[in-house]
This record gives C-alpha cells, structure tokens and sequence, in this order.
C-alpha cells in the first residue's frame, strides 16, 4: 500500500510551501550575514563603546543576521540597553525585531506581543511611517495563522498610512505580503497585480533584495498556473540574489519547489539533491518549519525511489517538527509508515541477491560522493572569499575612521588659530583703552581738570564691562569644550534669575539711555541648571543692549507654551543681515563685530547660548530685520 496517492501529496507540497515561506517573506529584506558577522567581531573586539554607538551596532547585527536565534539574541540585548536608557526609538526598534525573530522560530503569540508592543511605541512616538510596518508584520502573522480577515485589515491599515506618507520602499514590501496573502488563497490574478506593482518600486529603488522575494512570490504564481518554465525562470534569478546576500531561508524554499519540479520530470537524483539542501540549509539556521517541509518532501522522493528507511526516517523528522508547531496527534500516521518500512525491508533483501542492483546502488553512491566533494570544496573556496572581503571591509573603515578624524583636527586646528587670532584683537582694545584713560586720568589729576574725570570714569566703566564680558565669555567657553561644565538641573524661579541678570547690566543700559521692560507669567518655574541659563539670559541681553542704539528698548516676556518655558528677548536695534543670520549659532564662523558704541565682541556668547540650551534640553532661535531689531527665543523645559 503507497503512503498517500500523488495528488494529496501535490496538494500538501503546496499547503507546506505557502506556510513555510510567508514566515519570512517581511521580515528578510536588506539582510546580510558578511555584514552581521562583521559586526559582531567589531562589538567582541574588547573596545569601550558608548551605550548609543553599541545600540547601533547591535541594530546592524540583528537587522542583517539570518539566524534567528542568534537575532533574537542580540535584540533583546538592545533592548536591555534601550530600556535603562530609557530610549523609546530603540525600544520600538528592537521589540520589532524580536518579533521577526520569533516569527522565524514558529512561537507566533510572542511574536503577536512584541509587535502589539511596538504600535503602542510608534503612536507614542506619533510615527506613521513605523505605525504601518508593524502593521503589515502583524498582518503576517495572522496569515500564518490562516486567519485571513484580520490578515487583510492589517495589511489595508499599513498600505494606507504608506501611501499617505509616500514611503514607497515599506509600500512595496506590504504590497508584496498582500499579494502572497492572495496566492495562498488562490486569488491568482489580483495576487499578480500586487506583486507587479511591487516590482515596479523595488526596481527603480534597486532594493535587490526585494526584488528577489518577489520575483520568487511571481515564480510560485505562475507554477499554481501550470506554467513551470517561467516559474522555473523566476525562482532561479530570485536564487541567484539571495546566494549573494547569504539569505538561506527562501533559498531553502525554492529548493523544495525545484525538487517538486524535478520529480515531475522523472528526474529523482537532481530532486533529492534540492531537497536534500533545502533540509542541510534549514537544519543550520535552526528553521523549523522549513525543517518540516524539507523532510516531507525527502521522505516523498525516497518513497519514489523505493528506499523506504530514508523514507520512514525524514517522515518521522517531518512528524516531530510537525508537531513542535502544530500540536497534532501523529502516532497512527507514524504505525503506518513504520509497516511500511518493514514489508520493504523484506524486498530490500531479496534485491540484494541482484548483483546487477548491487553495482548500480555502488555508481551512485559513487555520484554522491563527488558531489559531496564538490560541494565541501566549494564550501571551502566560499568561507575564504568571505573572511578575506570581511577583513578588507574592517581595514576599509580603519581607513576612513583615521582619515575622518584627521579631517576633524585640521578642522579644529583652522578653528582654534582664527578664534585665538580674534582674541588677541579684542582683548588688546580693552587693555589699550585701560592704559591710555590711566594716563588720560594722571594728566587731569596733575592739571587739576578735575571737570574730566567724570567722562573718564564713564570711558573706564564701559572698557572694563567690555573686558568682563568677554573673560566670562571665554572661561564659559573653555569649560564647556572640555566637558566639565556642571549640568545640575532644578526648579527655578524666571523671574528671578533674569532681575538678577539685569541687575549687572543695569549701568550698560543707563549709560545707552535704553529702557529694558519686564512681563512674565504668574509663577514661573523652569526645571534648569541655573549656572548655565544665567549665562544664556546674561549674553542674549547683553547682545541686545549691544546693538542697540542711544534711547532704544529692551522687552523681556516669559510665559508657557505646550509644556515649554518660553522666553523673548526682544529689541529695536539694528537687526542682523542675512549674510551673518545664515551662521549665527556657528562656532566655525566665529567674529568680531562692533555694537552701535563700538562695543567688541567675538560672537561667542552666542554660541555659548546655543550650547548651553542644548545641554538644557531646550533651544535657541532668532528672528531679525536689518533696521527694525531682532527677538531672540529661548525655550526650555517646564517639568523634570
């Protein structure tokens, strides 16, 4: 009695082939094994990595890896990391992937969690784009189940949000799974207009590897049609991309489906060969259902080649990888196949009296031995091509690591001798000044012009604000740039730290004629490191009274906008061109510009303020007209 007919056996090949694939068809794209690889001997390499540069990494490691044990590994560890960082893009972004790892292991519920984990991150993050990837993973899934309803509504959910934003590559991996989720269901038509459609995107965005899945979904299209030479067509191009990613999964899918092909032909060597890959390629990245398909298929051709022990025995491995997923009684299934292995094994050995079966067994032992030589000599000649390509890629950012930090201490060396140049300028005014009033002041006091004192002690005032300015300019700088400058944020009173800032530029303004004006919000609180909004508050005043004429007006307003301390420092001086605004925070742009009195200044109190709100959590920004006056905006946070 044979072990089922030809036609159930045809009919499950198919059932086998759309389950096993569609685990993988989302989740493989722009995978690279080389890349993981070298990627996981930089984070092995013993070096101290920043928790954010390790986060990277390890993206780049569990993107490309294509084992999935080995990815759901190294995402749970950016995930440790993201958590006590407390990174919600990187929580998003490693829950998503060990969601793709355990789709890949065949544990569908936990993969259904991490990504239910994951839209809850992206609406979080208010991010569409991320919204509508999980998504479609999760349409995945529920195809796997069969459930296809709630497939297709997830599937339509991601399609729609990617067509909003215009995210045409995502658009064209969803438009790709829905078109499987078509074909599984024999929709055979509309299944081609999504994969065309697909095409069309993968093609002009030259993304190799999406097209080759879904050359791959086309060839499985047209061999349900009955056209095996197109579909024969489609898969070996969509095989030959994926041998130069290294993506064994689908490779070991479609070698299944060559089998398939092969045995039509009534060629059984060349169909257990495929077969036989597909299984050695599943067996090594732990792929379970693929496990199951490859063995259902081995056990069907050696039961077509009449030796039942190979049978009974890739049948037993496809019930127990069978039942590892599915859960299904098998022990009748297994009774059967064992009866049938015994009543061969009688025939077995009347065959062995045959000497002419005996030669003929020995020439293909004979074939496979070659094969395998040929097979573990190709092996060889692979790994070497490979560890050499691995070493020339570390010593190729070697390189380019050393040239850009070379780059870098040019850059800063340029900068450092133009900012020490303008130094030297603006400090010698100041001194200057000091020394020919000191002589000005002996001349009136020997003369007895006592009338000229006042003037000069005017002319004292303004040189020695000048000189404070800028020595509290440079030392805030030269802290800053060695990364000491203290950040110890605490709830603060607005009001306060700016009547305090006003209070040391009050003679500056008096001495201008300029009228400063105040108006804040009932108690205002920012959570801030005094030390250092001071010094943002004492340089953006200062910069206004600068420039400034004789009889202008200051305005500082504080209020709260959104959950953001918000605070204008407005005046009517001479505004900035658009030349200078263009560069206004930039430390590299860096000089000397005189005030409406002459007043110097190198521009790095402005600088100063974009840093310091920076390090504040906050921001910096200006609107000026030339001749009008300039508001600066200082914004910073209210809560902890």
């Amino acid at each position: 009695m044979m072990i089922r007919t030809d036609l159930t056996i045809s009919i499950l090949f198919k059932a086998y082939l759309v389950i096993g694939f569609v685990f993988y068809v989302h989740i493989a794209f722009s995978q690279n094994q080389n890349k993981a690889d070298s990627l996981i001997q930089l984070l092995e390499s013993g070096n101290v990595i920043e928790d954010t540069v390790k986060l990277k990494i390890l993206r780049g490691i569990y993107k490309n890896q294509t084992n999935p044990d080995l990815k759901l590994m190294y995402a749970k560890k950016s995930l440790e990391i993201s958590i006590k960082n407390n990174q919600l893009l990187w929580k998003y972004r490693s829950t998503l992937h060990i969601g793709h790892a355990y789709k890949l292991k065949g544990d569908l519920q936990k993969s259904l969690e991490a990504y239910f984990s994951c839209i809850q991150y992206a609406k979080k993050m208010k991010d569409k784009r991320r919204e509508a990837i999980t998504y479609s993973a999760i349409g995945s899934v529920y195809r796997v189940q069969n459930n296809y309803p709630s497939s297709l509504t997830y599937y339509n959910l991601g399609i729609i949000k990617l067509r909003e934003i215009n995210d045409s590559t995502n658009l064209a991996r969803t438009l790709m799974n829905t078109g499987e989720l078509y074909r599984m269901i024999h929709t055979l038509d509309t299944a081609l207009i999504y994969f065309e459609e697909a095409d069309k995107i993968f093609t002009l965005k030259n993304y190799k590897i999406g097209r080759a899945y879904n050359l791959g979904n086309i060839g499985l299209v047209y061999a349900e049609q009955g056209r095996h030479k197109l579909a024969e067509e489609n898969i070996v191009e969509a095989t030959k991309i994926l041998h130069e990613l290294g993506d064994n999964y689908p490779i070991a899918v479609y070698n299944t489906y060559m089998a398939d092909i092969y045995k039509a032909k009534g060629d059984l060597p060349r169909a257990l060969a495929y077969a036989q890959h597909s299984y050695s390629l599943a067996m090594a990245d732990g792929l379970k259902e693929q496990i199951r398909d490859a063995s259902h298929k081995l056990s069907e051709l050696y039961e077509a080649n009449q030796d039942f022990k190979s049978a009974y025995q890739y049948q037993e491995k496809y019930l127990t990888y069978r039942d590892s997923i599915n859960s299904e009684e098998t022990i009748r299934k297994m009774a059967d196949l064992r009866t049938e292995y015994e009543v061969a094994q009688k025939q077995i050995e009347v065959d062995l009296l045959n000497q002419e079966k005996k030669t003929s067994r020995l020439i293909r032992a004979g074939l496979l031995g070659m094969i395998v030589l040929i097979a573990g000599l190709a092996f060889i000649y692979f790994k070497r091509n490979r560890d050499k390509r691995i070493i020339n890629k570390l010593l190729t950012k070697q390189k380019e690591k050393l040239q850009i930090q070379h780059n870098e201490l040019e850059v800063l060396n340029s900068t450092k001798d133009r900012f020490f140049s303008i130094i030297s300028h603006d400090l010698r005014g100041p001194v200057n000044s000091f020394k020919g009033l000191t002589t000005i002041m002996k001349m009136s006091l020997d003369g007895k012009a006592y009338e000229d004192l006042p003037k000069i002690n005017d002319m004292l005032d303004k040189a020695s604000s000048q000189l404070s300015e800028l020595l509290d300019n440079l030392l805030d700088w030269a802290v800053n740039q060695q990364g000491e400058f203290p950040y110890s944020p605490e709830k603060t009173s607005i009001e306060a730290l700016v009547n305090g800032v006003l209070n040391t530029s009050k003679s500056r303004a008096e001495s201008k004629r300029i009228k400063i004006t105040t108006q804040f919000d009932d108690a205002l609180f920012g959570w801030i490191d005094k030390n250092s909004v001071k010094t943002i508050l004492r340089n953006l005043v200062n910069n206004a009274l600068k420039f400034t004429p004789q009889g202008g007006k200051v305005e500082i307003i504080g209020m709260i906008e959104k959950d953001e301390l918000v605070i204008n420092i407005k005046d009517n001086g001479i505004g900035i061109s658009k030349e200078k605004f263009a560069n206004l925070f930039s430390e590299s742009e860096l000089k000397s510009t005189s005030g409406t009195d002459g007043e110097k200044g190198l521009g790095l109190g402005l600088r100063l303020a974009y840093d310091f709100a920076k390090m504040n959590k906050g921001s910096v920004s200006a609107e000026s007209k030339e001749g009008v006056g300039t508001t600066f905006t200082l914004r910073l946070p209210v809560k902890r």
